[in-house]
């Protein structure tokens, strides 16, 4: 089933399409500390059917791969699914399916999983709670979805910083959520929330800003915001805020019990 061509998703496509490679290669989303806390909340048996929502180039498919049955890694972009295919290959994990899809309107029957990821796509989709509903039907009963993604502070003024920021880094941001949102949303959905480990993500500026193809005046609207913003809203994020050539940004699993 063909994702739906709305503009919003089809945007989705031609700027993720180009970055594929980009991905494949990017160390920020091929390890970290956050893919072991994954498995560590996943708690895999061996036995488990395992569906990677947003998966990109596939690195939480990949990591899932050995310790399970079989992995089905889903996305709106065909180049990313040709980057996950190849890395598959090379690392000999026969395991995984890719399939070219919508996390709001998945191509699966209802408990059809027993694990559900998502790490750092959430705060792409536009409908979270379509999503969520979608995860709570596809999940087996006593079944996990464990999300991982750039998480906003509870503080308004830094939330809305972090926001604002993103959203000019990349119109395709939609929201970073508050822990407490992810909670909410999870409960209204019949999943339990369980709050896990955070963890303080550090990026060199420059290759951030050129994943997300910002162009040049975004960027220097970006260094504007940083330096005009009050430091105890700016510091969590850039500590060596004038020159703006880090940026940390906290990240945080929460688990979804079935």
């Amino acid at each position: 089933m063909e994702p739906t061509a709305t503009p919003s998703k089809q945007a989705v496509q031609a700027q993720f399409s180009k970055a594929a490679a980009a991905y494949a290669k990017s160390g920020v989303h091929a390890g970290g500390a956050d893919l072991d806390a994954m498995l560590a909340a996943a708690a895999p048996r061996g036995s488990e059917r395992v569906l990677d929502l947003g998966s990109g180039a596939g690195h939480t498919s990949l990591f899932f791969a050995p310790h399970v049955v079989e992995v089905h890694a889903l996305d709106l972009c065909e180049p990313m699914l040709e980057q996950g295919r190849r890395l598959a290959t090379e690392r000999r994990l026969p395991n995984l399916s890719w399939h070219r899809g919508d996390a709001e309107a998945l191509p699966f029957g209802r408990d059809h999983f027993d694990l559900v990821t998502s790490r750092q796509s959430a705060h792409h989709y536009h409908d979270l709670d379509a999503v969520l509903r979608e995860v709570a039907r596809v999940l087996t009963p006593g079944g996990r979805f464990v999300v991982v993604d750039s998480v906003a502070p509870e503080d308004d003024a830094r939330d809305t910083f972090l926001n604002t920021f993103e959203v000019l880094r990349d119109p395709l941001h939609v929201r970073d959520h508050r822990v407490s949102e992810w909670c909410r949303r999870l409960a209204s959905v019949g999943l339990e929330p369980e709050p896990g480990p955070r963890f303080w993500l550090d990026m060199d500026f420059a290759p951030w800003v050129e994943r997300s193809a910002t162009p040049a005046a975004a960027i220097d609207a970006l260094r504007t915001l940083v330096r005009r913003a009050p430091l105890e809203v700016r510091e969590p994020f850039f500590p060596d805020a004038p020159a703006c050539s880090r940026v940390r940004l906290e990240v945080a699993l929460v688990l979804g019990r079935a």
